[in-house]
């Protein structure tokens, strides 16, 4: 516009050479750093786990190892599992919440990026003054322009800051879709398992009513006493009583996996079904590489990244601040001369400001900062701790319980024989049904733990692909120049690239 093109030219030889040297002296300070160079601190890893020494039965995984890759519950290749998963990240209100945080946090990151440029505005105005003389009125368009240069890094540390708690959100994000994931996995396998357990007691009841039919006929021949009768009896209400109970927990495990899957309890029904396979083999890392796979050490990572951030804003208190501000524009009491050389009006200059006396408050705010940093490293090393100890206590229990499983099948087969002898003695007339009795609910009571073993090893293998991440990766995270430049969706979405590496100071 021809009116832009004028304003350029208010500027004059003489007054560009007095803001030349404050503008390249600003530019050069620019490059000096305060604040401490960031190092993630080292967690000494055993070489192995201690469950993996010596055991044969577990795959070592690679970082290239497919098995845990994404969708980490096809492992289990139970499609109605598969279908329920999928609706986690589309539909669940806490995976939207944290999504909804990830952008906040991002939206931080673009303002303090923001800073390092000046501001740039105008106000035009019209005023009119009312005196005894007569009627007067100034028309004004002024255009100002304030920067503040990054003397000491104050804007680069914001910056550095708002990228790593923007990237923590990403790993809690992620951290929380994991664990939905198994819970709703578990939370299946714990409704099929109680499915199960539904039909061993119908089955177990067909049974006993067969029994009382027995009874009653031997204690119509006079062979039975009336208290077998009512043993037979209190037997068959017992476990009729037993399976309509196991309907509250089905349907309680049904409302979760609806809620988990962001539907209304009424419009989800799992069918009745059974676990038809026993837990998969998963690949396990060694423990260095858990340090890179599971969401919530990174974000734990990154917390530490941005508390040392912190330090550093914290230290650049204690130096100058330097504004450069320059206001130009045209200013007349007459509207027809308003773009007339003659009115133009202009001003610029540099302000420095310094506390020089604050009697301890940035030393004490250094002091903070400091402290959250120490905690912040002391948290991440007890969260890699954690982590060391879900995985060995998840493949201890792998371990354990597949060993019971085998003595308890052994005890199944047992209980079933000793069953069919106590039936014939008891036919023959030369046992009590008492001892019928005891023996029955000793066979549901072996066929009832199988059932409980299996829904267990279940449970311990979704929580070992839990505790080893689910097939994340920290490369996943977001990038400085992603989370700056890119319109981010979610950031699960996002292409693998590598975790930037510390910037140094």
């Amino acid at each position: 516009m021809a009116w832009l093109k004028v304003l350029t030219n208010y500027m004059t030889f003489r007054q560009t050479v007095l803001i030349v040297p404050v503008m390249v002296g600003a530019a050069l300070f620019s490059g000096c750093s305060i604040g401490p160079k960031y190092v993630a601190p080292v967690v000494p890893a055993p070489p192995a786990f201690k469950e993996l020494v010596g055991n044969d039965e577990w795959k070592t995984a690679t970082p290239g190892d497919a098995m845990l890759k994404g969708k980490w519950w096809e492992i289990f290749n139970d499609p109605q599992l598969n279908q329920l998963e999928e609706k986690i990240n589309l539909n669940n209100f806490n995976v939207k919440q944290f999504e909804a945080a990830f952008r906040q946090s991002r939206a931080l990151i673009l303002q303090n990026h923001a800073n390092y440029y000046p501001s740039i505005g105008s106000g035009p105005s019209i005023t009119q003054q009312d005196r005894a003389s007569g009627t007067s009125a100034n028309f004004q368009i002024p255009f100002s322009a304030t920067w503040e240069p990054d003397l000491w890094g104050r804007v680069r540390l914001a910056v550095e800051n708002s990228v790593a708690n923007t990237q923590v959100q990403a790993a809690d994000l992620e951290n929380l879709r994991l664990s939905l994931q198994a819970t709703l996995a578990a939370d299946y396998f714990t409704l099929l398992a109680n499915d199960m357990q539904l039909t061993l007691l119908n089955d177990t009841i067909a049974g006993y009513d067969r029994y009382l039919t027995l009874t009653m006929n031997r204690f119509n021949g006079g062979v039975a006493s009336r208290a077998d009768v009512t043993l037979a009896q209190t037997q068959l209400y017992t476990t009729q009583a037993q399976a309509t109970d196991l309907d509250v927990a089905r349907n309680q495990l049904e409302h979760a996996i609806a809620v988990l899957i962001g539907v209304a309890p009424s419009e989800l029904s799992i069918p009745r079904g059974k676990i038809v396979t026993l837990p998969p083999p998963i690949p396990v890392a060694i423990p260095s590489q858990l340090l890179e796979r599971r969401p919530d050490i990174a974000a734990q990572e990154r917390l530490i990244a941005a508390a040392n951030a912190n330090i550093g804003i914290a230290q650049t208190a204690f130096y100058p601040t330097l504004t450069l501000s320059a206001t130009a524009g045209l200013s007349t009491p007459n509207l027809q001369n308003l773009f007339k050389w003659a009115s133009r009006v202009w001003s610029t200059g540099p302000q420095v400001s310094q506390t020089l006396f604050d009697f301890g408050r940035r030393d004490g705010r250094v002091e903070q900062v400091v402290a959250a940093y120490d905690a912040s490293v002391a948290a991440y090393r007890q969260t890699v701790l954690t982590a060391f100890q879900q995985v060995e206590d998840n493949l201890s229990a792998l371990r354990v319980l597949s060993k019971e499983a085998e003595e308890e099948a052994k005890a199944v087969a047992a209980a079933e024989q000793a069953l069919t002898l106590e039936t014939e003695r008891y036919k023959a007339g030369t046992d009590s049904y008492l001892n019928v009795i005891t023996t029955q609910n000793i066979a549901l009571s072996d066929e009832r733990i199988a059932v409980t073993l299996l829904q267990r090893r279940m449970t311990s293998a979704v929580n070992l692909i839990l505790a080893l991440g689910g097939g994340w990766d920290a490369s996943t995270l977001p990038t400085a120049d992603q989370l700056r430049t890119v319109e981010m969706g979610d950031p699960a979405t996002t292409n693998k690239v590598a975790l930037p590496k510390p910037e140094t100071h």
